[in-house]
C-alpha cells in the first residue's frame, strides 16, 4: 500500500525531535516528495526501499558541517586543484530504490566528468568521491552500506567528539588515518582543528588551518 501524504506545508510540522520516519512509501512518492521540499531549506530527505526519513539539522549539525566544508574548499584552492561542490545533492538510483541527501558532497577526482553537466544521473554518472556527515541527531536510514551501494569512494563522518576517515574497498568501509583525495591529510589534523574550533572564531580558525596547510605543502614540495 502507499501512503498519501499530506502537503509539506502540514507534513514539516510532524516533524518532532527533528525527524520523522514514514513507512510503505513508493519510489513515485519520494520523487514527488524531493520535487516539492527542494525548495525547503534546512530539510533532508532520505529513502531506503520503501522508508522514506525527513530530520531537519539542528544548529550544532549545521556550523560542524560548514566548518568542514570550509577545510575542504581551503584545501583546494591552497592546492590549487579543482572541486565541484554541490553540498546537500539529492543523490538517488531508483534501481537500487535508495536516495539521500548529504550533508555535504564534493567531486575532486571526478571533478572534470561532472562539472559542465545539468543533471547528474547516478546510474550512469560517478557519484560524490567525498560526502561529510555529521552524526549528531543520528539518522535511522543513513549509515555506511547505503554510501556503500551507491560506490561513494570516501566518508568523513563527525560526531561532535571524533572524525573518522572510511574509504571504500570491495564495497565495504574501513575506516583510514588518512584521506583518500587529500592522502597528506590525516585524521589527527582535522580532529585538532575541530577541537581548536570549540575556543577559536571561525575567521581566525580557517586562517590558522590556512597557514597549516601551506606549511604542509612547502614541506612535500
Amino acid at each position: 500500500m502507499t501512503l498519501t501524504l499530506p502537503h509539506p506545508q502540514t507534513l514539516e510540522k510532524s516533524v518532532i525531535n527533528n525527524t520523522v520516519l514514514l513507512t510503505n512509501i513508493s519510489w513515485q512518492t519520494y520523487e514527488s516528495m524531493v520535487q516539492d521540499w527542494e525548495e525547503k531549506a534546512g530539510y533532508h530527505l532520505t529513502y531506503n526501499q520503501g522508508f522514506l526519513e525527513i530530520m531537519s539539522p539542528l544548529k550544532p549539525h549545521e556550523e560542524n558541517k560548514k566548518i568542514i566544508g570550509r577545510f575542504v574548499e581551503s584545501m583546494t584552492e591552497e592546492l590549487e586543484i579543482e572541486v565541484y561542490s554541490l553540498g546537500s545533492l539529492t543523490c538517488k538510483r531508483k534501481d537500487l530504490l535508495r536516495g539521500f541527501e548529504p550533508d555535504e558532497c564534493y567531486y575532486i577526482q571526478n571533478e572534470d566528468k561532472i562539472w559542465n553537466k545539468e543533471q547528474i544521473n547516478l546510474e550512469q554518472d560517478p557519484p560524490p568521491d567525498l560526502i561529510i556527515e555529521i552524526d549528531i541527531t543520528s539518522s535511522s536510514l543513513k549509515n555506511l552500506d547505503l554510501y556503500a551501494d551507491f560506490g561513494i569512494p570516501e566518508v568523513w563522518l563527525y560526531n561532535q567528539e571524533k572524525i573518522k576517515f572510511y574509504h571504500l574497498e570491495n564495497k565495504t568501509y574501513l575506516e583510514s588515518e588518512n584521506s583518500l583525495a587529500f592522502p597528506f591529510l590525516k585524521v589527527s589534523d582535522l580532529a585538532y582543528f575541530l577541537e581548536l574550533k570549540k575556543t577559536t572564531k571561525e575567521t581566525s580558525l580557517i586562517k590558522q588551518f590556512r597557514q597549516w596547510l601551506k606549511t604542509k605543502i612547502n614541506q612535500s614540495s
